[in-house]
């Protein structure tokens, strides 16, 4: 449709300040935004709509407009409800770059304005998004019966027969890791991937709503968080209209991850007050008040205070060529998206599975508050009318949560590490740290320094994704990444290369035998049974072991130097 089109429509209440000669412009879309820098959010063609909160003095509309018209953009309409009459500075702005302005009544909402031009656009394009443009206003409703994404999703199958599902770039695995690859190199989307035989094309999702974080200088800041639409299609030889048809649906789904981001801001204000507190060496009185007023918000319809769990996470990236240097990363609120990304419950379902959490960020880190069901709290929930035999299942639950309660570094990152090294590439780290569960406000600051610790060690490791959990605290794989690398070499290499070079030159497996007889505790029964080998065969190779070393493994020194050696090999 044509801007001209617009303004001869009554009902939309558009009056033309400005751009008479540029009205029969094409518009492909629309897009309400409030931020001073929306060019992330535009693709050209689009109608922007605008409140005008950006506006704070007359330096501010040049640069506002020359970025609409550097993103192509069809022409802006501005509120006239915030400040009354639009600013004489943003009229000059936009006849300097040629950019059509209306002003908009105050009577009119912008959702009216959206509506028609979807329903013109989408009419325009032989009725193919015609299902999804009736029903725009349910998705747009709120409460359950917007329906969410899946509205969508829905009628992207039921109307159009295409097979669609929106996912987490953290979450999505495969999906995931091409898409987040693609984006890091800077070609703009769809894009196409083939997995076990099939292709998807995948489009990344926008946030445009109100309210939405500020433009990302870097596209580091946002692409390890952000969602994706995946179809189940290959989009390389779609007309342009299907494209666009596309790229409306994933702002509709931003609405969506709009109202989530919306609701995650009381329980990021929750742990930041909690993390403030404990930080600042509070009492425990004051820090167990903060969390009684935390649980319910966490755990709705739960009266139980739970066991709390903390967890500590960081990226890290190297300089590169982009736009923002390494340093200029705000890798806080980075890794804070990217955490509560993580922590989501794949196994629960409902509009309130990625609602368990509290995250905040100081600093470079993010601080997760993660609520853990105590016994109680799990027998609360329970249904009064199960069975004895129920009863009693649910009972060896809990003990089995009793022994070994809450996240555990290695599954939490199990299902995301591959899709998350891809959007690192070779320029970026995750690490992350969890501490072990506490029952009270007292324990809170030692579990955040725990998982700082743990943190701490799973840095010193190498790889791209990287956790440890407070087990690893108490043992001596803490001590073993701080060794440093030259000391690591030599002591590796004065026990161990001996060994390597008789086995290089006899195929003798010397050190294939050092290590199952260190793991079988010096017994020679069960290593000889072990290595399918004779006692005496065992012991002639041990014996060359000493005699290529000149240590002695009947002694307990020995056999732990033994031991540190291949674990730092």
């Amino acid at each position: 449709m044509r801007l001209r089109a617009l303004l001869e429509t009554d009902a939309l209440g558009l009056r033309l300040l400005g751009g008479e000669d540029e009205l029969d412009r094409t518009v492909r879309g629309v897009m309400t935004t409030d931020l001073r820098d929306p060019s992330r959010y535009l693709s050209g063609g689009e109608l922007v709509l605008t409140g005008l909160a950006w506006h704070r003095d007359a330096a501010d509309s040049e640069p506002f407009v020359r970025i609409l018209a550097g993103a192509g953009v069809a022409g802006l309409a501005a509120g006239e409800a915030e400040l009354r009459d639009i600013p004489a500075d943003l009229v000059e702005a936009c006849r300097h770059h040629r950019l059509p302005l209306f002003a908009v009544n105050e009577s009119v909402a912008f959702a009216t304005i959206t509506e028609h031009v979807v329903r013109q656009v989408s009419g325009e394009r032989a009725g193919d998004l015609a299902a999804v443009v009736d029903r725009h206003r349910r998705l747009m409703t709120s409460g359950p019966a917007g329906g969410g994404p899946e509205v969508v999703l829905d009628l992207l199958t039921s109307d159009l027969d295409l097979r669609a599902w929106v996912l987490s770039r953290t979450l999505g695995a495969a999906l995931a890791g091409h898409h987040l690859a693609a984006t890091r190199t800077g070609r703009r989307g769809p894009h196409r991937a083939a997995v076990a035989g099939t292709t998807y094309s995948l489009f990344p999702i926008r946030n445009t709503g109100r309210g939405a974080v500020p433009a990302a200088r870097d596209v580091r800041e946002s692409v390890l968080s952000d969602w994706l639409l995946a179809v189940e299609a290959d989009a390389s030889d779609w007309p342009a209209a299907r494209l666009d048809l596309l790229q409306g649906v994933t702002q509709l789904i931003a609405v969506e991850r709009d109202r989530r981001d919306a609701a995650r801001t009381v329980r990021r204000r929750l742990a930041q007050e909690v993390l403030e507190l404990v930080q600042a060496g509070a009492a425990p009185a004051e820090i167990a008040a903060r969390l009684r007023v935390a649980a319910p918000v966490l755990l709705p319809g739960l009266g139980v205070a739970p066991q709390w769990q903390v967890v500590v996470a960081r990226v890290d990236w190297g300089a590169t060529g982009q736009t923002a240097t390494a340093d200029d990363i705000a890798s806080g609120p980075v890794a804070q998206a990217l955490l509560e990304e993580i922590l989501v419950d794949p196994a629960v379902s409902g509009p309130d599975s990625a609602d368990r959490i509290a995250v905040a960020h100081t600093g470079e880190e993010a601080i997760a508050l993660v609520p853990l069901p105590t016994a109680t709290t799990a027998a609360a929930g329970s249904d009064e009318d199960a069975s004895g035999e129920a009863a009693r299942a649910d009972a060896e639950d809990t003990d089995a949560l009793d022994e070994e309660p809450g996240l555990h570094a290695d599954a939490l990152l199990a299902s995301v590490r591959e899709p998350l090294s891809a959007g690192l590439a070779d320029d970026g780290r995750l690490t992350l740290g969890v501490s072990a569960a506490v029952h009270s406000a007292e324990g809170l600051r030692g579990a955040l320094e725990e998982a700082r610790h743990a943190r701490r060690v799973a840095a010193a490791r190498p790889g791209r994704v990287c956790a440890a959990g407070h087990h690893e605290l108490a043992s001596h794989v803490l001590l073993l990444p701080f060794v440093p690398d030259d000391v690591r070499r030599a002591f590796t290499a004065r026990l161990l290369d001996p060994l390597r070079d008789y086995d290089r030159r006899h195929r003798a497996e010397l050190i294939e035998t050092l290590e199952a007889f260190l793991d079988c505790d010096g017994s020679w029964t069960r290593c000889a049974a072990r290595l399918h080998l004779h006692v005496n065969t065992l012991r002639y190779r041990v014996g060359r072991i000493e005699q290529l070393t000149g240590r002695d493994l009947s002694r307990l020194e020995d056999k732990l130097d033994f031991f540190l050696a291949l674990r730092m090999s």
